[in-house]
């Protein structure tokens, strides 16, 4: 039974796959499948921006001036 593939029709991603995998000493389906748990992992933890728009909202109780609050800020 065949291996199943991944196409990477990005000449960038697929070159950065190559030069992973030579230099880490490892295949690059490996060097793909860790970046893509990876990635996973990391995005996984990021609140969505429309669930931190309607928290932010719901605990203040009016609209809110970001722009204003940015300016200050800085």
């Amino acid at each position: 039974m065949a291996e199943p593939t991944l196409s990477v029709r990005s000449a960038k991603a697929r070159d950065l796959a190559h030069r992973l995998a030579r230099r880490e000493n490892r295949t690059i389906a490996d060097v793909i499948e860790r970046a893509l748990e990876f990635y996973d992992i990391r995005e996984a933890a990021r609140e969505p921006a429309s669930s931190f728009y309607a928290r932010l909202a719901a605990s203040s109780g009016a609209d809110i001036d970001l722009e204003r609050i940015i300016r200050e800020g800085r």
